[in-house]
C-alpha cells in the first residue's frame, strides 16, 4: 500500500509510511515526524528526486492523513549511490521532521 507524500509540491509515492510525534526538548514542543520508503527509477528521475533531497528543507503534505508542515530531513539513505546507469531502481528511505 502506497501513501502519496508531497514535498515542495512533489508527489511520492511513499511505502511503510509512518506518522509519530516527537517531543523537541529545548523548547518542549511536540513535532510531527514522517518516515517512509520509495522507489526511484534511473535517468531523469533520479536527479530530479536528488535535486529535490539537496535541498533539506520542505513543505510537507500527507492529504490522506490531513497532515501538513514545514520539515527536515533527519535521515535518508539509498540502496544506490549512482543511478545514472540505465534501467536501475534504487530504494530510498526518508525521515523529515517538523521545524521548531
Amino acid at each position: 500500500m502506497t501513501t502519496e507524500v508531497r514535498l515542495n509540491d512533489v508527489t511520492i509515492q511513499g511505502t511503510d509510511f509512518h506518522h509519530e510525534t516527537v517531543t523537541d526538548y529545548t523548547t518542549n514542543k511536540s513535532l510531527h515526524k514522517v518516515h517512509f520508503s520509495f522507489k526511484v527509477k534511473s535517468g531523469e528521475e533520479y536527479h530530479d528526486i536528488t535535486t529535490l533531497l539537496y535541498k533539506q528543507n520542505f513543505d510537507v503534505e500527507v492529504p490522506k492523513e490531513s497532515l501538513q508542515f514545514k520539515g527536515t530531513i533527519t535521515n535518508y539513505s539509498t540502496s544506490v549511490t549512482n543511478l545514472y546507469e540505465a534501467n536501475n531502481v534504487g530504494d530510498f528511505y526518508v525521515e523529515l521532521t517538523e521545524r521548531t
